[in-house]
């Protein structure tokens, strides 16, 4: 037998109207909250993608990495490959920092190339300095990006130059932002910083909300006729730090109103909602056969939630669990789950534990329980 018990009144808040679901005409998107590490919302944010550009922030965090560990220094001077200058630079046509062939460039050059320029000849430099080859390097990124959680990340290269093999999902790239952001604070800043000048020529940070959204400080734009126009944004306001991610737009117009409508919208619309803290008590769960007739349901964890402000409106928490629970039961065993629905989002589920062990019946206790038991069927 299913039992359900209705949680905490608390959160019984009669409905005020139909929740709308937040919407956006971008293929994938997530708006994440970096401190409590919760999606507040998503949109085929577990889908891999093509991440055109926006795949530079794992050859970025490679960099940075290998800076901390000394492996490379801000003051280091790299060769640049004709394999660099012809594939990434302005031989291509493409995203460059019009780096010179066979000459050498600074590791701080280098960062700013990618971070601001967004150049696949810096990127292809520095692959080649930490792996040898870029073939090599993309395979580093993979294997790093995995240790990190990131599952859905696979890398060809070390630019983002559209592949089979060049997929992340929008989750683990606002996940690989915050490492980005959390890990390496200080060269962190070069992503705010709103142009660069090399070899005599001046470029601009194409991040759209670098000087339009108050307290946006990062981080990478991309675009390729595969994967449309998207973005990884970044932005604090009143110690609330949010990323946005998504892709799919059609223009450059467009990914710049929707970067600014998503990231007002995950602050203005948005929230993390504390439901109970670690070791809250929840419900209590029947139990059959046991010494006590019944067993506190406890939280292992804080539980938290992030919804739209309209949706926690209609938000239903109910404890759920196969019931009535055979004893023994040890404290801990996880018999019960929180379960929390809202409009527009999937169901969550958190595991609910014993608060104590309850020990079986005796054989007398036991057998009066059957009885019991057959009688009320």
């Amino acid at each position: 037998m299913r039992a359900v018990l209705s949680a905490f009144l608390i959160f019984a808040l009669a409905p005020l109207a139909a929740a709308q679901t937040f919407e956006t005409e971008a293929t994938h998107a997530v708006i994440y909250d970096v401190e409590t590490d919760t999606v507040l919302w998503s949109h085929n944010g577990d889908e891999p993608m093509p991440p055109a550009s926006m795949s530079k922030l794992m050859t970025i965090l490679m960099a940075f990495e290998a800076i901390d560990e000394g492996r490379l220094s801000l003051d280091d001077e790299l060769p640049v490959s004709e394999e660099a200058w012809r594939r990434g630079g302005s031989a291509s046509g493409s995203s460059t920092m019009f780096l010179d062939v066979n000459s050498r460039a600074r590791v701080d050059d280098l960062l700013r190339g990618i971070i601001v320029q967004s150049g696949n000849d810096a990127c292809i430099v520095i692959a080649e300095a930490l792996g040898g080859t870029e073939a090599n390097f993309a395979a580093m990124m993979t294997d790093r990006a995995r240790e990190l959680g990131l599952t859905s990340a696979s890398f060809a290269n070390s630019t983002g130059w559209p592949d089979p093999q060049q997929r992340i999902s929008a989750l683990d790239l606002a996940r690989l932002a915050a490492i980005i952001i959390e890990e390496h604070p200080d060269l962190y800043e070069i992503y705010a910083e709103r142009e660069f000048t090399y070899n005599g020529i001046r470029q601009f940070n194409r991040n759209p909300l670098l000087g339009v959204f108050d307290g946006a400080d990062g981080l990478k734009t991309g675009h390729t006729s595969e994967s449309g126009y998207g973005l990884v944004g970044s932005a604090v306001r009143d110690g609330q730090r949010r990323i946005i991610v998504f892709n799919g737009m059609g223009s450059e117009r467009a990914r710049a109103s929707e970067a600014e409508r998503l990231m007002r919208a995950s602050f203005a619309e948005f929230a993390v909602y504390d439901l109970f803290e670690a070791g809250a008590e929840v419900g209590r769960a029947e139990l059959f056969m046991g010494r006590e007739a019944d067993v506190a349901l406890v939280t292992s964890e804080p539980i938290s939630v992030g919804l739209s402000r309209a949706a926690r409106r209609e938000m239903s928490v109910a404890v759920v669990y196969e019931g009535p629970v055979p004893a023994p039961v040890a404290e801990g065993d996880v018999i019960a789950h929180l379960v929390v629905e809202a409009p527009g989002y999937d169901t969550q589920r958190f595991p609910l534990v014993a608060a104590a062990g309850v020990d079986r019946k005796g054989m007398f206790g036991r057998a009066a329980d059957a009885l019991v038991h057959l009688i009320r069927g």
